[in-house]
């Protein structure tokens, strides 16, 4: 059987409401990729006959996952990739962070309205204040208020900057010296207009320096309780160009704040930014995996969070409960969808972790240079 034969049997299954092509049949496969045929190359004669089979059902494997990817959309075969790293246990040795007051006390998910200038969140010992600011503005000579951050673009530029001072071990950070080159190393497609990446990508990093901090960090043991006052990016030349591909006509750099960069040191969580950037079409999902992330590897027991809580935690948009456990199932059969194996599963009760390595969410462990 050829590749066309296989395509059109699949298309026809398909179309037919069968979402899978049977895989059991005897004929023989065309060979046709290059790698696979490396592999055929040089085989002695007794095993040629397997390894042709092997080889084949390989071949068939890519060919039908090419139809399902044809008929995908662009968010559906961000997951599909994300779901092709987990099972290849690929695991990047760059390593990426984020403060773990962030990533668990989340930014709005939702833009807010223009005259909300504050935001609070607050998970277990955590807490998180935002505050609304103003960037200068070289053209006008003038402070321009900004609105809160919020949604998944703020989230992986936070990601971005604290890897960054990670990796150097210095709040001083050096970016792309163009807006566009700036979004593909974040590892985004550059698309201008009205539905592009440059403008969202423009706006958050405006609300995202101009923004104010405060963590509240408890410990119960001892009864202390820690404020601290930060302006995470403490300087960003932040008045770009309006052509994307023009070159900035200052150093391109960010300084963040050495409050936040030391507190960052003691709490800075793994992420794997694949995956997140897989999710990056919901702030929710992403804020699920981190809060993951740092539950699996915490708890050395079943645990089960209950509805009121997950609603608590990620809920800030969503009154009903009823309402939320409805989002919250879409969300989680999206993430389980990409970690087949993740050790959790909901009922009436609520969610129900297992313990689990911290290789599940493909996170390194955390080592510093």
């Amino acid at each position: 059987m050829d590749a066309q034969t296989l395509l059109s049997r699949h298309k026809g299954k398909m179309q037919s409401g069968e979402a899978k092509v049977e895989l059991e049949d005897q004929q023989p496969y065309e060979v046709r990729d290059p790698d696979l045929k490396a592999k055929l190359d040089g085989a002695a004669a007794i095993t040629l006959p397997r390894l042709l089979k092997v080889m084949g059902a390989e071949q068939r494997r890519r060919d039908v996952r090419a139809v399902d990817r044809a008929g995908m959309t662009a968010v559906q075969r961000r997951r599909d990739d994300a779901r092709e790293l987990v099972d290849a246990r690929n695991v990047a040795e760059d390593r990426h962070f984020i403060h773990s007051v962030l990533a668990l006390c989340a930014l709005p998910y939702r833009r807010p309205p223009d005259n909300v200038r504050e935001f609070e969140r607050e998970f277990g010992r955590s807490s998180l204040r935002v505050q609304a600011g103003a960037i200068f503005d070289p053209n006008t000579s003038k402070f321009v208020q900004q609105g809160l951050p919020y949604g998944p673009k703020p989230r992986l530029l936070m990601v971005h900057f604290c890897t960054m001072a990670m990796r150097n071990n210095s709040p001083d950070i050096e970016i792309e010296d163009s807006m566009s080159a700036f979004i593909r190393a974040l590892g985004f497609e550059v698309r201008g207009g009205r539905r592009g990446t440059i403008d969202p990508f423009k706006d958050q990093l405006q609300r995202l320096a101009a923004s104010r901090m405060q963590f509240g960090l408890w410990n119960p043991e001892s009864g202390r309780a820690r404020t601290v006052n930060t302006q995470p990016i403490e300087s960003f030349d932040l008045w770009l160009p309006k052509h994307e591909e023009q070159r900035t006509l200052w150093s391109s750099n960010v300084r963040l704040d050495d409050k936040f960069f030391e507190t960052l040191k003691r709490h800075a969580l793994p992420v794997d930014v694949r995956i997140l950037r897989a999710f990056g079409q919901s702030a929710r999902q992403m804020d699920i995996i981190m809060w993951l992330g740092y539950r699996l590897k915490s708890i050395d027991r079943p645990l089960t969070i209950g509805w009121a809580k997950l609603q608590e935690q990620f809920g800030s948009d969503v009154h009903e409960l009823r309402k939320f456990r409805q989002s919250f199932k879409e969300d989680w059969s999206k993430i389980t969808d990409v970690f087949q194996k993740l050790p959790g599963s909901l009922d009436e009760d609520g969610l129900t972790l297992q313990a689990a390595g911290p290789d599940v969410l493909l996170l390194p462990q955390k080592k510093l240079r």
